[in-house]
C-alpha cells in the first residue's frame, strides 16, 4: 500500500540519486538499505519505496514513520485490491478492463488503485456495468429486431459455408463443385 499516495521511488532512481550504477548500488548498498526501508509492495516484482524514508536514509537522518491507519487516498495493489473485495487478485485486472472499476493508476510499471474506488466498488457488488448494472426487477435490456436478423443469418452461413468447401478445395487440390 502507498499511503495517502505518499511519493515512491524505485531502485534504480534510488541507485541514481546515490551516484552509482543500479548493479553496483544492488550489489553494495541494496542488502542495508533493505533493512531500514521496507518496500512498499514487497512481494512485487518492482520494489517501491517511500520517498521521504529514502531520502531520510541516503542523508543518513532517522527513517520517518509512514501514516498510521487507512485512509481514502491509499494505494493498493491488486492483490490488496482483491482481499478487500473477495475476488481473486486477476479478478481485479478484470473488473478495470471491463469497467466495473476505474483503470487506476501506474507507478513505476505497477497498477494501483484508490481505496476509496475500491471501497465504492464493494459496497455494490454483484451487479455488472460502469455504474452498478441494472436495479434488479427490471427487464433483461432492449431486445434485438428479429423482423430482419433472420436474412442476416442466412447470409452469414451461406457465405460461411462457401469459404469451407473453397477451403477445403485449396488443401486437397481440387475443383470447386457447387452444390
Amino acid at each position: 500500500m502507498i499511503p495517502r499516495s505518499r511519493p515512491v521511488i524505485n531502485e534504480s532512481d534510488i541507485a541514481r540519486q546515490a551516484g552509482v550504477p543500479i548493479a553496483t548500488w544492488r550489489r553494495r548498498d541494496a542488502p542495508a538499505f533493505r533493512q531500514r526501508v521496507p518496500a512498499l509492495f514487497p512481494d512485487s516484482r518492482v520494489l517501491v519505496y517511500d520517498l521521504a524514508q529514502t531520502q531520510a536514509h541516503l542523508e543518513g537522518r532517522p527513517i520517518p514513520a509512514l501514516p498510521p491507519g487507512e485512509h481514502p487516498n491509499d494505494l493498493l495493489n491488486h492483490e490488496e485490491a482483491a482481499a478487500l473485495l473477495g475476488v481473486a487478485p486477476s479478478t481485479v485486472h478484470a473488473y478495470a478492463t471491463q469497467g466495473y472499476l476505474p483503470a487506476g493508476t501506474t507507478v513505476y510499471s505497477l497498477r494501483v488503485w484508490a481505496r476509496r474506488d475500491i471501497e465504492e466498488r464493494r459496497s455494490a457488488p454483484p451487479r455488472q456495468g460502469k455504474e452498478g448494472g441494472r436495479p434488479p426487477g427490471e427487464g433483461k435490456g432492449p431486445r434485438k429486431d428479429q423482423a430482419g436478423d433472420w436474412y442476416a443469418q442466412a447470409l452469414r452461413h451461406l457465405f460461411n459455408r462457401m469459404l469451407g468447401q473453397l477451403r477445403h478445395c485449396l488443401q486437397n487440390r481440387v475443383a470447386f463443385a457447387s452444390p
